[in-house]
């Protein structure tokens, strides 16, 4: 069991928990995930590491309500216990040293890089792209501002920041020159145009991806991905790959197998008072 220490609403549908997990505190680096399950019959949950303490033993998670399974998670609040959290999983992300680097976080994705920018930070340059839909979904600017030499926040309605996509200003700063390494952390989408906006330059690009995860240890096979044209497992292979190698379109294919069953439970859960 893991008790919630501090819930906080970031956003509309968006949530920030602060879980007790010395073990996994003690061990997790940069770019990690761990798995969440809410009790015995859930289902379960992957999610990237936001931020932890090894002194308390603290571990931060931000998650997006967006099936039956996350939107359970978010009822719960400051007190409840998790019935299962395993990790970190994955490989730690590789901080190189001397570098000019662009984070660019999309939506909850944003929490996924801060991490990472906040080690790099120690011994590289860095600049920070933070987008969201809006001006109330964005999250965690202060803290990308803290860990950033520069922060350009973007939304697609201009209500915060400048209006547009992340691409404008990554491609802008491309073509000033002088960025050696780009890491783009969001929805498969955003990292697929993302990339394409890089290619060009020559400018390594990496991308954390969000395949359907099981059981987290390269077993089930569930998340597997192609990546310069041979299959890898994300969780254990990842979760950050060579983005110009990625196969986006065959994971966006992937990520809606089970779309319709995924709909039927979100309106069953609904239906039935979230409870």
């Amino acid at each position: 069991m893991a008790k919630i220490l501090r819930k906080l609403r970031l956003a509309p549908g968006i949530n920030e928990f602060v879980v007790d997990a010395p073990l996994i505190a003690r061990k997790a680096e940069p770019g990690q995930f761990l798995i969440v399950i809410i009790d015995e019959k859930g289902e379960r949950i992957p999610l990237t590491i936001a931020d932890l303490d090894r002194e308390s033993g603290a571990v931060t998670i931000v998650f997006l309500e967006i099936g039956k399974s996350t939107m359970e998670l978010g009822q719960l609040e400051a007190g409840d216990e998790i019935a299962h959290i395993s990790g970190p999983l994955g490989k730690a992300s590789e901080i190189p040293q001397g570098e000019t680097i662009v984070f660019v976080g999309g939506g909850v994705g944003t929490a996924a890089v801060y991490p990472i920018a906040r080690k790099a930070k120690e011994s590289n340059k860095v600049i920070s792209i933070v987008g969201a839909k809006n001006k109330e979904t964005v999250i965690w600017e202060d803290k990308m501002k803290d860990v950033s030499d520069r922060l350009i926040v973007t939304t697609d309605d201009g209500s915060y920041g400048r209006k547009g996509l992340v691409t404008e200003p990554l491609k802008e700063l491309l073509e000033q020159g002088g960025i050696d390494r780009v890491v783009a952390i969001g929805p498969p989408i955003m990292m697929k145009f993302a990339a394409l906006t890089t290619r060009p330059y020559g400018v390594k690009t990496v991308v954390s991806l969000n395949p359907i995860i099981v059981d987290g240890t390269g077993m089930c096979g569930a998340c597997r991905v192609r990546v310069g044209g041979v299959t890898k497992f994300a969780c254990v292979d990842g979760p950050e790959f060579d983005a110009h190698e990625v196969d986006f379109d065959l994971l966006l294919k992937r990520l809606a197998t089970y779309r319709e069953e995924e709909e039927l439970a979100k309106r069953l859960f609904l239906e039935r008072g979230r409870k």
